[in-house]
C-alpha cells in the first residue's frame, strides 16, 4: 500500500535532498520541488544536487523534480515541506492553497514561522485548512550529511493520527535509517524549534573557548528549559529523554555537521550576525527562532535564561563574553 502512496518534496536543500534519498528506497517515484532552475537542471544533466550533498547519485527514472509547485503538489497523496521556515510564507504567496487543504502534510522544517511566531504545524492548519490529524512533522537525531553516507540514523515520526505516522515511518525505514513514531505533534516540532537555539548557545560557547565541562553543564539545563517551555505550550505526558528530544539537541549542540552551532561558534569569536550569515551562505533556523520563542515564552511566562542570553546576544548585541559570563551564575 505505502508504495503506491504518491510523495512531493519541496525543498532544495541539505535535508529535502537526504529525505529524497531516504524515501525512494522505498517508492517508485518522487516529485521533487527545488526553486532553482539551475539545479534542477543539473540534477536532470548529471543526477546530483549541485548545492548540497553532492555525493548523492539519483536514478532520475525514480524522481520528477521542476520548479513548477503546483505541477508537483497537485497529484500527490502526502506533501512534504523540508524548506526553511524564513521562506516558507513567501513559496506559498501565490499558490492555490485548497490544493493542500485534503492531503497528508508533514514539516520537515525544523524552525519557526517568523512572520507568525507560529511552527510549522500551525503554519500548515492555518493556511491550507489542513486538519490537524493530517499534519505530520519528521525530525532526528538526525544529520543530513551521515544520511548522504549511509550512516545508521534515526527520525522521529510525529503525527496526532497514528496510522499516518506508522504509515510515514514504514515510508522512511531503509538499511541506515530506523524510525519511531509519537503523537506529540506540537512538543516534538517545538522541541526542534529550540534545539536550535541551544546549538547556537553551544556554539558561542565554544566560541569563546568553554570547555566540554562547561557544555555538559549547559545542555543539561537546555533540557530542562524545553521541558518546562513545551509542558507549559502543550501540557501532555511526554518523555524528553528519549531521542526526538534529548537526542536531537544532543547532536545539534554537538556536531561539526551543526549549522546553527557553526553560526554560534563564529559569533563567539567574534563575528556580527550579519558577517556570520554571509560566511555560511545556509540559513540557521535558530536565528529567526530566537526572537520567537522569546516573544512566546514571556506570554507564557517560562523562566529560560539561556534563551534569554542568545536573544540579548544576537538581538540586543551584548558582548558574548559579558552575556555568557552572567549566565553562568544562573545555572546548576
Amino acid at each position: 500500500m505505502s508504495e503506491e502512496k504518491k510523495i512531493a518534496v519541496i525543498g532544495g536543500g541539505s535535508w529535502a535532498t537526504a529525505i529524497v534519498k531516504i524515501l525512494i528506497n522505498n517508492v517508485r517515484s518522487v516529485n521533487w520541488y527545488m526553486r532553482n532552475e539551475g539545479a534542477v537542471g543539473h540534477i536532470l544533466k548529471y543526477r546530483h544536487n549541485p548545492n548540497y550533498l553532492q555525493s548523492v547519485e539519483f536514478d532520475l527514472n525514480k524522481i520528477n523534480v521542476s520548479t513548477d509547485l503546483v505541477e508537483i503538489i497537485a497529484p500527490a497523496d502526502i506533501v512534504i515541506i523540508a524548506t526553511p521556515s524564513a521562506f516558507l510564507v513567501k513559496l506559498f504567496e501565490n499558490f492555490p492553497m485548497e490544493l493542500l487543504k485534503d492531503k497528508v502534510v508533514y514539516s520537515a522544517v525544523k524552525g519557526i514561522i517568523p512572520e507568525y511566531n507560529a511552527i510549522p504545524a500551525r503554519f500548515i492548519h492555518k493556511t491550507f485548512g489542513t486538519p490537524y490529524d493530517n499534519i505530520g512533522i519528521i525530525c532526528g537525531p538526525c544529520h543530513a550529511e551521515e544520511v548522504a553516507l549511509e550512516r545508521l540514523s534515526y527520525l522521529t515520526v510525529a503525527c496526532q493520527e497514528d496510522d499516518i505516522a506508522e504509515e510515514m515511518a514504514e515510508l522512511l525505514s531503509c538499511r541506515y535509517i530506523k524510525t519511531n513514531v509519537s503523537d506529540d505533534l506540537f512538543g516534538t516540532e517545538l522541541s526542534a524549534v529550540l534545539k536550535n537555539v541551544y546549538s547556537i548557545a553551544s556554539g558561542i560557547c565554544s566560541g569563546l573557548g568553554y570547555g566540554d565541562n562547561f557544555q555538559s553543564v549547559l545542555l543539561s539545563n537546555a533540557i530542562q528549559e524545553i521541558e518546562n517551555f513545551i509542558d507549559e505550550v502543550s501540557p501532555i505526558h511526554r518523555d524528553v529523554k528519549s531521542s526526538a528530544y534529548l537526542g536531537d539537541l544532543l547532536v545539534t549542540a554537538y556536531s561539526k555537521f551543526s549549522r546553527n552551532r557553526s553560526f554560534g561558534f563564529m559569533i563567539g569569536k567574534g563575528y556580527s550576525v550579519k558577517t556570520a550569515q554571509m560566511e555560511m551562505d545556509m540559513i540557521a533556523e535558530g536565528y529567526y527562532a530566537t526572537k520567537s520563542v522569546m516573544e512566546i515564552k514571556n506570554k507564557f511566562h517560562v523562566d529560560m535564561p539561556i534563551v534569554e542570553a542568545v536573544y540579548n546576544i544576537l538581538y540586543e548585541r551584548i558582548s558574548p563574553v559579558i552575556e555568557m559570563r552572567i549566565l553562568t551564575d544562573k545555572l546548576n
